[in-house]
């Protein structure tokens, strides 16, 4: 984390010189890396508002991106750095967040702070979760990390997960029978439409000819834009009018990408450049570094458009004949197809999609995408559709993918999570979507509501616990925590120094 360029921002808070929350309520924190889960977490937020009421919620990211994309959707919220995890700092960040439950978004688990929660009786809960075979298993069973990994996940206090792959998986780490399947909460972020608010001027302060075909290639990796721009420019001669936007995944490539394009001979046109005269939405926003380099035009050059702004990627999208989804020529493992399937685009995309394996085989299944496995089918790929006098009507099953799988999963949801949890039968409302349904899903998780803080072990007479996203009269007894904790962790996988290290003691 310190050497990249990506979480170059707000040290302070990353060694835990976080805001102290100012209310005495009780507090569930959530925690999301970067852009993608910050987004996913829209449904849970609402869900926890419409329910729990009297709960803060306070919001953390790693990434600069995904603090940014949270500053913009939770303005009145508590929102921060995620701290480093090292003991010192994350009891720091315990002491001035005093929370009562803590959601980590998809996987993005640490070991002090998980055995901190859990010495403090604080349950610890994972949504949206996934583990990818390529990278995180392999991370996981690694012979310096196995003794680590299997303490921290059996600390975890339950799971829901986006299928029957990724349970198998965290069953395998340690959760065994703590977990519900879901279904992906990235469905309840694409927002079925055919239009997108401010695409319309996006296209006009750009110059963009809404007579021509467009190809959007979104959240592009490194070496991406190299390939798209000799793509680009072979089709150029067989569709002239056809246009290019790349949108880079990360706002510190941006000038990076500007330069290449630059270098390669290509005018460009920065969206940081051309705002309409009211200036960006509200909702947009322009990196404090965007230099002015590529932004002088030529007629003899090919235009490209670059997307350097942050929250205008649907807008974009919108505005295309053909998407590219990036991050899947390079081994990346893709991006998120879902708002592209939700605008009823034709969308392509190459043979790295580790991360949206099950999105993808959907997309493909219902004709909505078209995937291709070298670089060399890039061309004719985007040729079929953008040179189509029907291209635009060529993506609508994708949209039909975002309907029809918002109210699947709601059956399963209910039947795995109130049998475990021993809850009360209720009848699931076709029309919920999986993260409406997140309050089955984890109705085992439970919150101490009245514990002060920092937590003290409560007594047997002051366990009573209330399950979080359940009402009060689904309340029932628990064990008390110190009865639950008495025999974990042993003392010899204790932490030991300070500095928060004690956890290599599991080796």
């Amino acid at each position: 984390m310190v050497v990249l360029k990506k979480n170059r921002h707000g040290w302070r808070e990353r060694l835990g010189a976080v805001p102290f929350r100012a209310s005495e309520g009780p507090c569930i924190w959530i925690h999301a890396v970067s852009l993608g889960e910050v987004n996913a977490t829209k449904s849970l937020v609402r869900e926890i508002e419409a329910t729990l009421p009297e709960f803060d919620i306070v919001i953390s990211a790693t990434t600069d991106t995904g603090y940014a994309a949270a500053r913009r959707l939770y303005p009145q919220k508590l929102i921060f750095r995620y701290p480093l995890d090292f003991t010192f700092v994350v009891n720091r960040v315990f002491n001035r967040i005093r929370p009562n439950a803590i959601i980590l978004m998809e996987l993005e688990v640490w070991p002090n702070l998980v055995q901190i929660a859990h010495e403090q009786g604080i349950p610890v809960g994972i949504a949206n979760g996934r583990v990818t075979a390529e990278k995180s298993m392999k991370r996981f069973n690694m012979p310096l990390v196995r003794g680590v990994a299997a303490r921290m996940f059996s600390q975890i206090t339950w799971a829901a997960v986006q299928n029957e792959v990724y349970s198998t998986r965290f069953q395998s780490l340690g959760i065994h029978d703590r977990i519900a399947i879901t279904g992906s909460m990235k469905y309840d972020t694409a927002q079925v439409s055919e239009t997108i608010p401010g695409a319309d001027e996006l296209a006009i302060a750009m110059g963009i000819d809404r007579t021509g075909p467009i190809i959007v290639a979104g959240s592009t990796g490194p070496g991406e834009e190299d390939l798209l721009l000799r793509a680009y420019t072979r089709l150029r001669l067989e569709i002239p009018k056809i246009q290019l936007a790349l949108i880079p995944r990360k706002p510190e490539r941006f000038n990076e990408v500007a330069r290449s394009l630059d270098t390669r001979g290509h005018a460009v046109k920065r969206r940081s450049q051309y705002f309409d005269p009211g200036g960006p939405d509200p909702g947009v926003v322009v990196p404090t570094d965007v230099s002015k380099a590529g932004g002088h035009l030529s007629r003899e050059k090919s235009m490209v458009y670059l997307g350097d702004t942050m929250g205008e990627l649907r807008k974009f999208y919108a505005l295309a004949d053909v998407v590219f989804v990036g991050r899947t020529l390079v081994p990346l493992g893709g991006s998120d197809m879902m708002e592209v399937a939700a605008l009823g685009k034709p969308m392509c995309f190459g043979p790295h999609v580790e991360n949206f394996a099950d999105v993808a085989e959907r997309l493909l299944s219902a004709r909505a995408a078209i995937q291709f496995q070298k670089d060399d089918d890039l061309v004719p790929t985007p040729h079929a559709a953008a040179g189509s006098p029907r291209r635009r009507g060529h993506g609508q099953p994708g949209a039909g993918c975002c309907s029809s799988k918002h109210g699947r999963p709601a059956a399963r949801l209910k039947c795995s999570a109130v049998s475990w949890a021993s809850m009360p039968s209720r009848s699931p409302k076709k029309s919920l979507s999986p993260g409406r349904n997140l309050q089955w899903a984890i109705a085992s998780f439970r919150i101490p509501r009245s514990l002060p803080n920092p937590h003290p072990m409560p007594c047997a007479e002051s366990s009573v616990q209330q399950p979080l996203f359940a009402s009060a009269s689904a309340a029932r007894s628990a064990p008390a925590y110190s009865e639950h904790l008495a025999n974990w962790p042993p003392e010899s996988l204790r932490r030991g120094s300070s500095w928060g290290f004690g956890w290599w003691r599991a080796f």
